[in-house]
C-alpha cells in the first residue's frame, strides 16, 4: 500500500503534520533560550573570575612597572631598589619597562590606558603628574583623573654641574663666566624640574644661555663629560656619583636650602636668593584599580619604605626618603599641580 505524506498549508516544516511540526519549533525554542541563559550564567561566572584574580588572588602573574625616563635616571633608580623589595612582598617579579620621551608624557599616557587590573604600575612624579599640564597645550592622558596615587616615595633636589676641568670654581664664578659670553654656553634638561631650575636660572642669575632637550638625564651629563654641553642640572642620583668621582664639579643644589645627604654642597639660593625647585617620585596605577590591589600595593611600598636596605641605597643618591600613603599623596598631587602651574608661569615657560 502507497503511503501519501500532504504538504500542509500553514507549516514551516513541509511535508510534516503540523503537530510534529510545533513540537520541532517548542523544541528549538527551548534550546535556544537554554543556551542564552547558560551564555549569560558563563559571561557572570567569567567577570566574577576575573575580579576575583584581580583583587583576592593579586598578584598572581608578574608586575610591569613603566618608568618614565631612560635607565641610569634617578626615576629609574628608585624604581629599581624600592621594586626589588616590593616584588619580594607581592611575591611575583616586578619588570621595569623605561619609555622616556616627551617628559615623560609618553609613558604616562600608555599607563593611563593599561587596564586597571594591577599588573601596570607608573613611576609617577612632579613631571608627569604635575607640571605637565602647565608644560603642554594638550596631552593625551589626565594627571588627576587617569590615575589612583599608591605611595610618594622621596623627594630630592637637582645640582647644576659642569665638567671637572671647568674653569669656574663656584656659583658666583660660575655666574660671572656666563654673563661675560651670552649665548654661547649651553644648557641641555630633560625634565619639568631641570626646565623651571633653567628659567630660575636665567632670570635670578641673569644670564642667557643656548638650551637643548634631551630624553633623560644620564644623556645630558655624558654630552657635559664629554664638552658637547657646558652645563646641566642634574639628578641627584646622577650627579653625586660624578661629583664624587672626580669626573663633575656640583656648583650648587637647586632646593631653597643645603641637603643634609651632601651638606658641603652649597645651595644655589646662597648666590641667588629665592631659588626653591625640589622633585619627587612616587607609585600610581591606572584610575579604576581594585581596593584590594591599592592596599596590597601600598602595603609591599610601605614595607620596602621601612627596609634600612631601601632608604640607605636612595640616601647614597641623594634622595631624600619621604613616603606618603594614597590619601595623603593624592592630596600632595593635587597641591604640586598648582603649585608647578605657577611656578612655570612665574619662569615664562610657554607650553608646548
Amino acid at each position: 500500500m502507497k503511503i501519501q505524506h500532504k504538504t500542509v498549508s500553514g507549516s514551516n516544516f513541509a511535508g510534516w503534520p503540523i503537530p510534529f511540526g510545533a513540537q520541532v519549533k517548542a523544541s528549538l525554542r527551548f534550546f535556544c533560550s537554554w543556551m542564552l541563559l547558560m551564555a549569560g550564567l558563563c559571561f557572570e561566572v567569567n567577570t566574577f573570575a576575573q575580579s576575583t584574580s584581580a583583587s583576592g588572588n593579586y598578584p598572581n602573574k608578574p608586575i610591569r612597572f613603566i618608568v618614565p625616563f631612560p635607565a641610569g635616571s634617578a626615576p629609574d633608580a628608585i624604581a629599581r631598589i624600592v621594586g626589588q623589595h616590593m616584588q619580594v612582598t607581592l611575591g611575583q617579579p616586578m619588570l621595569i619597562d623605561n619609555k622616556p620621551g616627551a617628559q615623560g608624557a609618553i609613558a604616562a599616557t600608555e599607563a593611563a590606558k593599561a587596564p586597571a587590573d594591577g599588573y601596570t604600575v607608573f613611576g609617577g612624579n612632579n613631571t608627569t603628574l604635575a607640571a605637565n599640564a602647565s608644560l603642554y597645550k594638550k596631552l593625551n592622558y589626565d594627571p588627576i583623573k587617569d590615575f589612583t596615587p599608591i605611595a610618594r616615595f622621596i623627594t630630592a633636589s637637582l645640582t647644576l654641574v659642569v665638567r671637572s676641568d671647568f674653569p669656574a670654581q663656584n656659583t658666583k664664578d660660575f655666574l660671572s663666566l656666563v654673563r661675560s659670553k651670552k649665548g654661547v654656553y649651553t644648557v641641555g634638561y630633560a625634565s619639568a624640574g631641570m626646565q623651571v631650575a633653567l628659567a630660575e636660572l636665567k632670570a635670578l642669575g641673569n644670564v642667557d644661555v643656548l638650551e637643548v632637550p634631551y630624553k633623560g638625564v644620564p644623556q645630558a651629563v655624558n654630552d657635559v663629560l664629554g664638552g658637547q654641553l657646558t652645563f646641566t642640572f642634574a639628578d641627584n642620583a646622577v650627579a653625586f656619583t660624578q661629583i664624587r668621582g672626580g669626573k663633575l664639579k656640583g656648583f650648587g643644589v637647586t632646593s631653597g636650602a643645603r641637603t643634609p645627604l651632601m651638606p658641603d654642597m652649597p645651595s644655589l639660593a646662597e648666590e641667588m636668593p629665592g631659588f626653591d625647585v625640589s622633585v619627587w617620585s612616587g607609585l600610581v596605577v591606572p584610575a579604576g584599580s581594585p581596593k584590594e590591589v591599592v592596599d596590597k600595593l601600598w602595603d609591599a611600598s610601605q614595607k620596602a619604605m621601612a627596609s634600612n636596605d631601601v632608604t640607605s641605597k636612595l640616601m647614597n643618591l641623594g634622595l631624600d626618603p619621604a613616603v606618603m600613603g594614597p590619601e595623603e599623596f593624592s592630596k600632595f598631587v593635587l597641591a604640586e599641580k598648582a603649585k608647578w602651574a605657577r611656578q612655570i608661569k612665574q619662569a615664562g615657560i610657554q607650553p608646548e
